[in-house]
């Protein structure tokens, strides 16, 4: 309950692939991590979809990005694109 408030030093900083980029400032980005079974010690990959707010439309559709956490923007978005990591190839 001796929880410090989040301050902008130790936010969390995830790195994943933008999914969709249909919506006006919203990305869609799949960040992907590995997690090992307890019982079979056998690697599974896991993606988890989070929404980021992209303020100048930057990132597109296969790019590499870095998002960040913020506060609230709306119902589902709690990340902010930090920086594009890499571009697509397209």
């Amino acid at each position: 309950m001796n929880e410090k408030p989040e301050t902008r030093e130790n936010r969390k900083v995830l790195r994943g692939l933008v999914v969709s980029d249909k919506m006006a400032k919203t990305r869609v980005v799949s960040v992907e991590h590995v997690v090992k079974h307890k019982f079979y010690d056998k690697t599974l990959r896991r993606n988890h979809k989070f929404y980021a707010h992209d303020e100048a439309n930057e990132s597109h559709s296969g790019d590499l990005v870095e998002i960040v956490s913020t506060r609230p923007l709306s119902a589902l978005k709690r990340w902010r694109i930090s920086r594009i990591v890499e571009k697509s190839k397209k």
